[in-house]
């Protein structure tokens, strides 16, 4: 029983070290740290050296200059950007000696976990920021930095005190996260595209309409070789529509319709965007 309840222990430290790194690295450092060295956390011999003064101090600053720094929006994102590169590297060595005297080849697949829940958590986290920062005001990124530094502690108190309570919400964070990203995703490069609009610019082209002349309706392009792709459609669909009770397009303007829901269903222009081209090919 004893060696069991070491395991979880062991295994809700792991997890609890990487995942919290990818949020707050230093506040992770700093705790873990001055709870070994104070004697209120017994630390594993791998993660020993968090106690020493000069580790407590480097993670100290670093943790004061992030605190203001991640309440700056903005600023943040960059911030959080540049820790892409440190927060998850920092995850696997942890997780890796958080799980005390063990075989090299259990050491790697720790950090191997143990990388892959801090980037799960830091893009959880660099995601979210970026969008809020949409927001003019200051107080919704304030109240979000706060809030993780709040989620690191707690958690890693409930890694420590209570570790089947943290393996079960680590296992709800991991469904929600996987549930999440995806949408995240969608909404910054939605988000990336619509500044790029604001600056002149438009989103990239896809491969099925990189190159070759187009046919334009206000702002939305129609490369002639998506006219092109949809002829033959036109053709077999003819008969089809002849027979059906379809508004009476000419055949011009049909394939122009089919060539703008191409581009529709490849997520190349938007539904509105879509509806205000249909309205100047049909003169509306």
């Amino acid at each position: 029983m004893e060696s069991y309840q070491a395991l979880l222990a062991t295994l809700a430290l792991t997890m609890g070290a990487s995942w919290a790194s990818g949020i707050n690295l230093y506040a992770v450092l700093l705790v873990l740290g001055i709870g070994g060295s104070t004697g209120n956390i017994d630390l594993p011999p791998g993660l020993e050296v968090l106690t020493d003064p000069m580790v407590i101090g480097a993670a100290g600053l670093m943790y004061f200059v992030e605190f203001f720094v991640d309440k700056t929006p903005g600023v943040d994102t960059a911030w959080d950007s540049l820790h892409t590169f440190i927060r998850i590297p920092a995850g696997a060595m942890l997780a890796a000696g958080a799980v005390g005297d063990v075989s090299p080849a259990l050491e790697v697949a720790a950090g191997i976990m143990g990388g892959t829940l801090s980037a799960t958590s830091h893009a959880t986290k660099a995601g979210t920021r970026a969008l809020i920062n949409t927001s003019p005001e200051p107080f919704t990124n304030w109240t979000a930095s706060i809030t993780e530094d709040l989620l690191v502690l707690a958690g890693l108190w409930t890694a420590l005190n209570h570790p089947i309570v943290f393996l079960g919400l680590m296992l709800l964070f991991i469904i929600l996260a996987i549930w999440l990203l995806p949408k995240i995703w969608r909404l910054i490069k939605a988000l990336a595209q619509k500044i790029a609009s604001w600056f002149g610019g438009k989103p990239e082209p896809s491969a099925a309409s990189s190159s070759g002349p187009t046919m334009r309706f206000g702002d939305i392009e129609i490369p002639d070789h998506a006219m092109a792709l949809t002829a033959s459609a036109n053709a077999s669909d003819s008969a089809r529509r002849s027979g059906s009770s379809q508004p009476n397009y000419t055949a011009a303007q049909q394939q122009q319709l089919d060539a703008l829901k191409t581009l529709r269903e490849a997520g190349t222009i938007s539904e509105e965007e879509f509806q205000a081209a249909k309205a100047k090919i049909l003169g509306q």
